[in-house]
């Protein structure tokens, strides 16, 4: 399934805001995906972490399609390897992010806070710049 499904993201920021004043709240965003070897066996081992722009190569060095889930807002694929083991893939991109920022903006936050800052993902800048005016403190 996705990392942070919107729905559920919604959820804790409606709960958080009923809470707290929504301008002391960060929302976190994670800047990351999970590679998921299938099937998948509880209590076996982890999906590997991936970044979203590896998530994009592995996409395409595999000839998958990326499709998007609307409910989720999330992005996803699926492929086999070359020791044939299916994998499914849920990641990040410009449009599951410009959703979260939408939350942002419609609950009144402070802003966002990431998870695994270094991971390249080039978009998530983008969409950050075209939506807000950043202001860097000294």
């Amino acid at each position: 399934m996705p990392v942070s499904p919107i729905d559920q993201v919604e959820n804790v920021i409606r709960f958080a805001v009923s809470q707290i004043p929504a301008n002391k709240i960060m929302m976190g965003i994670n800047l990351y995906g999970y590679d998921w070897t299938l099937p998948y066996v509880e209590g076996g081992k982890f999906a590997r972490s991936i970044s979203p722009q590896e998530a994009i190569d592995i996409a395409a060095a595999n000839n998958a399609a990326i499709e998007y889930d609307k409910k989720a807002q999330a992005p996803h694929f699926s492929y086999r390897d070359k020791e044939g083991k299916d994998h499914i893939v849920w990641f990040e991109d410009a449009r599951s992010m410009r959703a979260r920022y939408q939350l942002v903006i419609r609950y009144g936050l402070r802003g966002v806070s990431y998870w695994v800052l270094g991971n390249e993902f080039p978009q998530n800048w983008l969409v950050l710049e075209d939506m807000f005016t950043i202001r860097k403190l000294l």
